[in-house]
Parts: structure tokens; C-alpha cells; sequence
């Protein structure tokens, strides 16, 4: 079948077939399509849609692409579960979900990503815990899932490579926001890991990649849908990201904070709200509780009893990391040479954020990549950020920006101050959790 004919199909806005969607999809992996053939198909795909059952069809050949793991050898004692973020800016609700959920009794082999754009990566994150393994081999994911419950790694050369090809054309031929392209990238990956359950977190407002509530809807039920028609049983919330989540935003201080939060030491009432929701839902999904008021019992009392933080304990140590991590996170974990606090101008209500610009800031100290072969600085980020709906009086901390060095600390305090908004009045509360899919 020539790949030609089959770009030529999709350019003139025909439907694909199965044979057309597994030709392309094994010439992404064995070489036989050039680099010009797949950016020209990616481009047919990203201009003329895929109806749902392309999606799904796509999804599939690309999960069947490489390895697809199956714990029946495993002979584990709950459903294996699993949660997706499409991003945002101080989102560490994995690093706590996946050892509640594992606390409760389910399963959770974690794929996560690294960042992308604006939006911090759960890879990066975690690359900050020395010696903490983000890429084992597939018999340390085992033995970690088996003695932890959960294991939080990146994508390997195993697991649905035929993303990993196309993902690398998308990026660099302007194809990245197609929602069909995105629903088949997240979702092979996702069916590759075994799974049973999958709740997804889409993220909407002026820090998400789906800026308007209309383009996160749509994300979350084709999400939704293909799932289902891949035979993977999935929800969708779609959440608010319109300020940063939680405290921090950064690698290691949001790493510290998912520590604290775990301890109870601290648990920032949006974040928590939005961990809650996300991890109660897994385990109705895998019968793990017969509704959601159960669930969210059960998610408090991993919480409460130190269960979760045992978990993530135990992952990190199956996983490379130090084995007293969650008591020493703070000598673990490395520190910015330079904390500065950042004041308010004025006294006000806080009012809103130009949240992806913040995001954006992080990747300015060296917290991000703006090359994909850039080294992350994990120290850098912001800590102890300021809430909307919190009045302030001039001189109160907005927020502590950590730094390399001193100029680069206060080059972040004056990109931070204008993307803050003030007003007189309280801004009228948002709801964090906007809705699910399906209702």
C-alpha cells in the first residue's frame, strides 16, 4: 500500500480505513514512511479531522505498536487504575493520587510525561529525587508496582513507539493541537500500560492548553469516547486552571510541597479538592467503593492515617530513590542558592493571574526546556504563591521566587508583578471542579 495513496486519501477528506491507519502507523515504526510522508499525513490529519472511529482505529494500531504489558504473571490483588493530566502550571496531583490510590487498594502504573510549553512535567518533577529511576526497565516497574503499589515512570522504547515518532513530527510541522491526534498520543500509551480504569483531568483557562471551556469539553469526550471504544473504561473532569494549583510551581518545591501535602502538613484547599475528586472517582471505577461519597472516605483516610504517604515512600525506594526520603526530603531534595520574596505594590483583592505566563517564568529561571536537549535546573520555581479571592495589604508576600543567582531572582520578581491582578472588590469565587464527562 503506498503511502502516498493514503496521504492522498486523507488530503481529500476521505475516510481511512484500518488497512490505511496500520500501513501508516508500521511505517512510522519500521522507517518506510520518510519524515516528509508522515508530516505531510499528520498535516492531512490535523486539517481534515478523524471521526471517531479514525480515532479510535489510530489509537489502537498505535498502541499494538510495541508492548503491551499485562499483569495477569503479576497476579496482583486490585484493579490496575490510572489518571491523565493534559497540564498545567503547579499540577503535582499525581504524585499524591497515585499512592492514594494505591493506599485503597488499586494499581497504578503511572506513564507520565516531561514538560511541555508552559506546563510542567511529572517526570521532571520527580528527576529532582536523586537516584529515583523515571525510565526502569519493565521487571523494576513490576517489582515497584508489586511493592508499592504505584509506579510513576516515563514512556520506554517498549511502549508504544509510534507515538514517541509521530509526537516528534507533530511538535515541529504545527500539529500539536489536533484533538484527535492528541487523544490517540495520550490514550496508546495509556491502553500499552494494561489498565483497567482511567480518569482524566482536562484542564481549562488561561494556564491549560485547552484555554475555553468549548475545547475542553470537546477534549474530555473524545477522550472519553475513544477510550471506551478501545475497550478502556474512562472519565473525564474538567478542572479550572486559571491560577496556579497549589502552593508551588516548580520541580523540587513542588515535589516538597506533594511531600507536605501527604504528611498533612499542608494541603492548599484547591489542590486538595481537585486530588479528592480525581482519586475518588479511580476507585468507583475499579469497584474499589460503591459511590463517590465512600470513595472520598476512603481517599481521606489514606490520607489521614499516613497510608499514602507510606506508598510514595515505598515507590520512591523501589524506584532508586533513598529509602528515608519522605522523612529527609528537605536534605534530598536541592535548594535555589536564592529565595527572594516578592511583595504587593498595593493593597487589594487578588483577582487573577496570567497563569501560562507564569508558567513561562519558570522556564525563563531554567525550570524548563526551551530546546528539547536543555538540562532542567530542578531548584528554580516559586513557592508559597498567593491564592485569587485573597485580600492583601501593600508588602504582604506574594509569592518567593528561587533562583540561580541573584539577578535572575530579581529579573523573576519584576516579570511576576504585572501578571497578578488587583481589584477593589473580591472577585466572585470559581468552582475548581467544572463539570464531568459523561454528566
Amino acid at each position: 500500500m503506498l503511502a502516498q495513496e493514503i496521504i492522498r486519501r486523507k488530503r481529500d477528506g476521505q475516510r481511512l480505513q484500518r488497512a490505511h491507519i496500520d500501513a501508516f502507523v508500521r511505517g512510522l515504526v519500521d522507517g518506510s514512511w520518510s519524515e516528509g510522508q508522515a508530516a505531510a499525513m499528520a498535516m492531512a490529519m490535523f486539517l481534515n479531522g478523524m471521526s471517531s472511529g479514525e480515532t479510535v482505529e489510530l489509537t489502537q494500531a498505535m498502541t499494538r505498536s510495541g508492548l503491551v504489558l499485562d499483569w495477569a504473571s503479576a497476579k496482583l490483588s486490585g484493579p490496575i487504575l490510572d489518571k491523565h493530566s493534559t497540564g498545567g502550571v503547579g499540577d503535582k496531583v499525581s504524585l499524591m493520587l497515585a499512592p492514594i490510590v494505591a493506599a485503597c487498594g488499586g494499581f497504578v502504573p503511572m506513564i507520565s510525561g516531561r514538560g511541555l510549553g508552559h506546563t510542567g512535567g511529572t517526570l521532571d518533577k520527580l528527576d529532582s529525587i536523586p537516584g529515583y529511576q523515571s525510565s526502569p526497565d519493565i521487571a523494576r516497574l513490576r517489582q515497584a508496582l508489586q511493592s508499592a503499589g504505584c509506579a510513576i515512570i516515563g514512556q520506554t522504547a517498549e511502549l508504544a513507539p509510534a507515538d514517541r515518532r509521530l509526537y516528534a513530527i507533530r511538535d515541529v510541522t504545527a500539529t500539536v493541537e489536533s484533538v484527535a491526534l492528541i487523544t490517540a498520543s495520550i490514550l496508546s500509551k495509556k491502553l500499552a500500560a494494561g489498565l483497567q480504569g482511567l480518569v482524566m483531568d482536562v484542564k481549562t483557562g488561561n494556564g491549560a492548553f485547552a484555554a475555553t471551556p468549548s475545547m475542553a469539553m470537546e477534549l474530555a469526550q473524545s477522550l472519553v469516547t475513544v477510550a471506551n471504544g478501545a475497550g478502556l473504561p474512562a472519565r473525564a473532569c474538567i478542572t479550572d486552571m486559571n491560577q496556579v494549583l497549589g502552593d508551588c510551581c516548580g520541580n523540587a518545591v513542588e515535589v516538597r510541597e506533594a511531600v507536605q501535602f501527604l504528611q498533612g502538613q499542608r494541603r492548599e484547599p484547591r489542590l486538595l479538592e481537585v486530588t479528592r475528586v480525581l482519586s475518588a472517582e479511580l476507585l468507583v471505577m475499579g469497584g474499589l467503593a460503591s459511590n463517590q461519597a465512600q470513595a472520598l472516605q476512603q481517599v481521606d483516610r489514606a490520607l489521614d492515617s499516613g497510608a499514602a504517604l507510606e506508598h510514595f515512600a515505598r515507590m520512591v525506594a523501589a524506584l532508586g530513590g533513598p529509602t528515608d526520603f519522605v522523612e529527609r526530603c528537605h536534605h534530598y531534595l536541592p535548594s535555589a542558592p536564592v529565595q527572594l520574596e516578592i511583595l504587593a505594590p498595593h493593597s487589594g483583592w487578588v483577582a487573577g493571574m496570567a497563569t501560562r505566563d507564569i508558567g513561562l517564568l519558570i522556564i525563563e529561571l531554567g525550570g524548563g526546556r526551551r530546546q528539547a536537549t536543555d538540562t532542567v535546573d530542578a531548584r528554580v520555581g516559586f513557592s508559597q504563591f498567593v491564592q485569587v479571592g485573597l485580600h492583601v495589604q501593600a508588602g504582604d508576600r506574594l509569592a518567593v521566587v528561587h533562583a540561580a543567582d541573584a539577578s535572575a531572582a530579581e529579573n523573576a520578581r519584576q516579570a511576576l508583578l504585572p501578571l497578578i491582578e488587583f481589584a477593589e472588590q473580591a472577585p466572585a469565587g470559581t468552582a475548581v471542579l467544572i463539570t464531568r464527562v459523561p454528566i
